[in-house]
C-alpha cells in the first residue's frame, strides 16, 4: 500500500494570483513531494498543488517593493508562485522546511526533522527600531560618506563591513555571524536599503546572506515617514475582536475589526491605489469577508508582537491588548 506523504508544515499564507496581481489568504499545506493550498482550512479539495520536484525557492524576494516576507517558488515548468508570510521567522521557517523537501527529493530520501537541530536566534531584548535609531544619532552613530564605485557616486551610503563593526563596537551583538542575522533583519525590514549591484544582488537572494559583510557593499538609511492619524485599539478576549477609539476619549470605540477566519501579514507599503505617503512597521489584516485593513505600529518589535497577538485571539481566548496604532 503507498504511503501518504507527510505533513511536513501547514498554515495561511497569503498568496499571489497566477493572472492578476492579486493577493489572496490561503491555506498552504506543505507536503514532502508537493505544495497545496486551499482556499479554506476546512476545504476537502486544493485550489492548486507544486510539484517540489525541480522546483527551486528564492527568498527573500523583493520583487514587490511593497511586500514583506515573501518567497518565491519556480516550478519545474517555470511558472513563479509568490507567498507571504506573517513575519520573518516565519517566512524563513518555511523556506526552510521547503529547501529541505527539494533536497530530500532531489536525494532520493525522506524528509526527517531532526530533534537536535540548533538554530542561531537573536537576543530577545533586541528593538529593531531603537537600534535604528541609535544607528542615525549624529554623534555615536554610523557615518554617512559620499563613496563611489564602477564611476558611480553613492551619497549618504556606508558600507556593510562599518554596519557589522558598528554593531560590534556597540555590543549589539556578540559576534560577526550574529550581526549577519542583525543587518539582514534589519534589511529585510526596511530599516536599510542597499545601494549598487552588489548589495542589491545580494539582497535579492543571489548570495548566501541577504546583508553582505564587505567594504564593497553599499547601503543607506531607510526614509521614514509620518502622516497618519492615531487611533487606540483594544485586542478583546472573546469574541475576537480589534476595537478601535479615539485616543482623546471617550468610552465607545469607532469601530471593530472582526478577526474570526482572518489573515494578518506584514507590508512594506500601501496599494498603489491608496496614494498614501506612510512609513513602514505596516501590517494587514484581511478578514473573512475578503475586507482589508492597513495599521501601523510604533517599532517593527511591536508590530510582530500585534501579529503574533491577533493570529492567537483567532482560536482561542487571551487577556486584552491595547496599544496606540495609526491606521486607515
Amino acid at each position: 500500500m503507498e504511503r501518504e506523504p507527510m505533513r511536513i508544515r501547514e498554515g495561511y499564507l497569503v498568496k499571489k494570483g497566477s493572472m492578476f496581481n492579486t493577493w489572496k489568504p490561503m491555506w498552504v499545506v506543505l507536503l514532502e513531494d508537493g505544495i497545496e493550498f486551499y482556499k479554506r482550512k476546512s476545504d476537502n479539495s486544493p485550489k492548486g498543488m507544486v510539484p517540489l520536484k525541480g522546483s527551486t525557492i528564492n527568498s527573500p524576494c523583493q520583487d514587490f517593493g511593497k511586500r514583506t516576507f515573501v518567497f518565491k517558488l519556480t516550478a519545474a515548468k517555470q511558472q513563479d508562485h509568490f507567498f507571504q508570510a506573517a513575519y520573518l521567522e516565519e517566512r524563513d521557517a518555511w523556506v526552510r522546511d521547503i529547501k529541505k523537501a527539494i533536497q530530500c527529493i532531489d536525494g532520493g530520501q525522506r524528509f526527517a526533522r531532526k530533534s537536535t537541530r540548533k538554530s542561531i536566534r537573536l537576543p530577545e531584548t533586541i528593538n529593531l527600531s531603537a537600534l535604528y535609531l541609535s544607528m542615525k544619532d549624529p554623534e555615536k552613530g554610523i557615518k554617512e560618506l559620499k563613496l563611489e564605485k564602477d564611476k558611480k557616486v553613492f551619497n549618504h551610503c556606508f558600507t556593510g563591513t562599518s554596519v557589522i563593526d558598528w554593531l560590534v563596537s556597540s555590543n549589539s551583538i556578540r559576534n560577526r555571524k550574529e550581526g549577519l542575522m542583525l543587518a539582514s533583519s534589519l534589511l529585510s525590514e526596511g530599516y536599510l536599503q542597499p545601494a549598487g549591484d552588489t548589495s542589491k544582488a545580494a539582497a535579492e537572494g543571489l548570495s548566501d546572506t541577504p546583508f553582505l559583510d564587505l567594504s564593497d557593499a553599499y547601503y543607506y538609511f531607510g526614509h521614514r515617514r509620518k502622516n497618519w492619524k492615531v487611533r487606540k485599539f483594544v485586542l478583546r478576549e472573546d469574541p475576537a475582536y480589534l476595537h478601535y477609539y479615539d485616543p482623546a476619549g471617550g468610552e465607545d470605540p469607532l469601530g471593530a475589526i472582526h478577526l474570526r477566519g482572518c489573515v494578518v501579514t506584514a507590508v512594506e507599503d500601501m496599494p498603489d491605489s491608496k496614494k498614501c505617503d506612510v512609513e513602514n512597521n505596516l501590517f494587514e489584516i484581511i478578514t473573512a469577508n475578503d475586507v482589508h485593513y492597513y495599521l501601523q505600529a510604533a517599532s517593527s518589535t511591536e508590530r510582530t508582537e500585534w501579529i503574533k497577538a491577533i493570529q492567537v485571539s483567532k482560536t482561542v481566548a487571551r487577556a486584552s491588548s491595547t496599544a496606540d496604532m495609526t491606521c486607515i
